[in-house]
């Protein structure tokens, strides 16, 4: 397993040192924002990381490596190229990494490539989820099963706007999937910082936050665990205003025989359309957001 890891030498650097590291998913930079809005956020979000004093590792696939920590250069060429990379989930990285391709990987992609490199805390945007016409569909992100399955803490402002909310928080229960808000009894939808759906956890710092990872580690629990982190406030939208442009956005998608892993990239394009460039500022808000708090976090739970 370990010939398919490249790692970078500040990551492994950190790994040798019991350093904090944190491991960032880049899909959102090659399938989520536009350019050069993508590279300026994922370079962004890598310098708060570091001003907290934790290591960034942004995981990609290429010549058939995981690579685990990008280098700016690497950065630069996903974010320009980013129609040339697979969007890639776990499910995708042995066939990807087989045929040699380039891939950018979601929340569960960087999951499983956190996993099996010893990285135990990730952040991301939103999660996906179980989308709005899924008892049609069965369209079911493979996030939810990777969080169930690997044990990788993951930091996010809930589920991605387009999805079903209460669906969503009834399979990541089924699936066993704890959801802990942070310093919020309700569940992010991602460009808004609350939704109707109440959490029965919430932690106060990162402190308490650690301390909870660490016990589901001394437990013995195989699956990993959702901070759900509100975006902050003053960039936050109204849910009945997202939701509205978003039915409109699923009747056009239908319309246009739009599906599978191209379905979410169209969606927030045509959210950030509507809303004249609010939601793009509100994921880039969240990203950065998230990225503090996973920082912090990862710190805390180094420092055992």
């Amino acid at each position: 397993m370990k010939s398919y890891l490249d790692i970078h030498p500040a990551v492994y650097e950190a790994f040798q040192n019991k350093k904090p590291v944190i491991a960032l998913e880049s899909s959102f930079v090659a399938q989520g924002l536009p350019y050069p809005e993508n590279l300026q956020t994922c370079l962004e979000m890598m310098d708060l990381i570091k001003e907290e004093g934790a290591v960034p590792a942004v995981t990609a696939l290429c010549k058939g490596k995981i690579k685990v920590g990008l280098k700016n250069s690497e950065i630069e060429e996903l974010a320009e190229e980013g129609n040339k990379y697979f969007k890639v989930a776990a499910s995708d990285l042995g066939i990807i990494l087989a045929r040699g391709f380039r891939g950018a990987t979601t929340v569960s992609g960087t999951i499983y490539a956190s996993y099996l490199s010893g990285i135990r805390i990730c952040a991301t945007g939103g999660i996906g989820g179980v989308h709005r016409e899924a008892s049609q569909t069965f369209d079911v992100s493979q996030d939810l099963i990777g969080l169930s399955r690997f044990p990788v803490a993951v930091v996010s402002a809930g589920a991605k706007a387009i999805l079903d909310l209460k669906l969503t928080l009834e399979y990541l229960e089924t699936r066993g999937v704890p959801v802990i808000g942070y310093r919020t009894r309700s569940f992010p939808a991602f460009y808004s910082s609350a939704s109707s759906y109440s959490l029965d956890h919430t932690v106060k710092d990162p402190q308490e936050a650690a301390e909870v990872i660490r016990t589901y580690q001394d437990l013995g629990w195989e699956g990993g665990l959702l901070f759900a982190n509100p975006l902050p406030r003053e960039d936050s939208l109204s849910w009945e205003f997202i939701n509205d442009i978003m039915e409109k956005a699923l009747k056009e998608a239908k319309k246009e025989n739009i599906q599978g892993k191209a379905l979410t990239p169209f969606l927030l394009n045509y959210l950030n359309q509507e809303t004249e460039g609010e939601c793009l500022k509100a994921n880039i808000s969240l990203l950065k957001n998230n990225a503090i708090l996973g920082a912090r976090l990862a710190k805390s739970y180094y420092s055992r």
